[in-house]
């Protein structure tokens, strides 16, 4: 049973994913509102909140400073933004401003039970198909992410490439395991790894400077 509280404007929207998490998640205590500082209230109310569902623009948000607020007035308690956005940068800055999941409103109902589960369960959730997308992230467009230079890429091993290639592809530990054959405590052994070995302090960092990386001409060699 999980208690998590679904922050969005939009009454059949909460309504769906009311559903959602009904069905996937019986038992759990599921409560609503509609604007940031309702939210906020509740927070703050029941600290012991699981999961908050936020919605992006909704009443008080003003973008991702909504979520910076919320992140500031409970460190604790895990934030996914629900949104209709499918702007790459924008799933990666709310990664980046502390949520640990970015669901898209058009995503399909077992995606988003999926998402969930992963979220509850520990994981960031990135929804793939933005992830594979070129979109506007590359280091010709952002020089502040320069990307990873040959001599760092070649430290990493075999494995450490294919879990590194599938984390661009907004796959999770659970997902990488299951692709690659191999533990998910060996999954996230590799992550910290590569982490380290390029120098970028989380996930979101390593994804944003592997955006164009060829793969496959450093898995030939």
């Amino acid at each position: 049973m999980y208690k998590i509280l679904i922050a969005d404007d939009h009454p059949l929207f909460r309504e769906a994913i009311h559903n959602v998490i009904s069905d996937g998640f019986p038992g759990s205590s599921i409560m609503e509102t509609a604007d940031l500082d309702s939210a906020l209230a509740l927070t703050l109310e029941h600290d012991d909140l699981d999961l908050i569902l936020l919605d992006l623009n909704m009443p008080g948000m003003h973008g991702l400073n909504g979520l910076m607020q919320l992140r500031n007035e409970a460190p604790t308690i895990p934030v996914v933004i629900v949104s209709a956005e499918q702007d790459k940068q924008v799933v990666l800055q709310a990664i980046t401003y502390g949520a640990v999941g970015f669901i898209t409103k058009s995503s399909p109902r077992a995606q988003m039970t999926e998402a969930i589960a992963q979220i509850l369960d520990g994981n960031v959730y990135l929804p793939p198909d933005i992830i594979r997308s070129q979109g506007n992230t590359s280091r010709r467009s952002h020089p502040e992410n320069p990307g990873i230079s040959a001599e760092l890429l070649n430290a990493l091993t075999r494995k450490q490439l294919l879990v590194l290639e599938r984390m661009t592809k907004g796959e999770s530990n659970k997902q990488i395991a299951y692709s690659l054959d191999i533990a998910e405590t060996t999954v996230k052994a590799h992550v910290s790894a590569i982490l380290r070995k390029l120098n970028v302090h989380n996930r979101v960092q390593a994804i944003l400077s592997a955006g164009d990386i060829d793969f496959a001409a450093y898995l030939r060699r």
